[in-house]
């Protein structure tokens, strides 16, 4: 593991995010490198701080005073026939609501798993070795190689030109399934591209989000889901995106 990769992991290390396996990679690494051991203690010593720090605000009584004085005046106590009568009314349409509300909890949870594992394999990634199973700056020696591999092959595009350098692809395995991953580089930092396919076709503008410290911009375009995950700063991934689905199109259109 080197030194690049370890600081990735510290704060998943010290927030007890990691798996055990990767915890002794990481724990490996720091006993044979001061420079990363005297990087964790700072961060400990600052999660520490933040902890022990007294961060709660008790308001002055006067406050408290004006505060209550502008809040709405207790309304009279209505009848126990309105009560009633409410509460059928209430319950009816809580039933109807209620439907809704757990699906859409449901989809919530679904797509923040997803997003979970996600970010679980952009980790995996890091580790040496699990980078890239085909690597070259090629695109058309990186796409043939997804053939075959999976039942679509993702697109692959060189973005060299825009500041986006394409490394490789691999296979990997999110939700259960085998989905393909192309691999960016912008300076140092990577950028995993997961797509896989669907059956829904209607286009879903992009949204980004971040877990664990990485931040994740995904879209839909063309019968398939997209998910880049890096490190890098929200507007330069924002920017990747930008610039990749244009050239997507562009081929489409080609």
């Amino acid at each position: 593991m080197t030194c690049e990769e370890a600081e990735i992991l510290l704060h998943a290390l010290i927030d007890g995010e990691l798996d055990a396996g990767h915890a002794r990679e990481v724990e490996a690494h720091i006993a044979g490198c001061p420079r990363c051991a005297a990087q964790l203690a700072a961060y400990r010593e600052m999660s520490k701080a933040l902890a022990d720090a007294d961060l709660h605000y008790t308001a002055p009584l006067a406050l408290r005073r004006r505060i209550e004085a502008s809040l709405p005046q207790a309304k009279p106590a209505p009848s126990r026939r309105s009560v009633l009568r409410g509460f059928a009314m209430g319950s009816a349409v809580s039933a109807i609501a209620a439907t809704g509300i757990v699906a859409l909890v449901l989809r919530h949870d679904d797509e923040q798993r997803l997003l979970s594992e996600m970010v679980s394999a952009h980790l995996r990634s890091l580790q040496a070795g699990h980078l890239t199973d085909v690597i070259s700056t090629d695109q058309h020696t990186v796409k043939p190689w997804f053939n075959g591999r999976l039942d679509v092959s993702p697109p692959v595009l060189d973005l060299t030109a825009q500041g986006f350098m394409l490394i490789g692809g691999r296979l990997d395995y999110v939700d259960a399934r085998a989905i393909g991953a192309v691999v960016y580089r912008r300076r140092q930092h990577i950028i995993n591209l997961f797509v896989s396919q669907t059956a829904d076709t209607e286009r879903r503008a992009a949204r980004m989000e971040t877990m664990q410290g990485f931040n994740v911009r995904r879209w839909r375009e063309q019968g398939m889901n997209f998910w880049a995950v890096s490190d890098i700063a929200p507007d330069e991934l924002a920017e990747f995106g930008e610039k990749f689905e244009t050239a997507l199109r562009a081929s489409a259109a080609g």
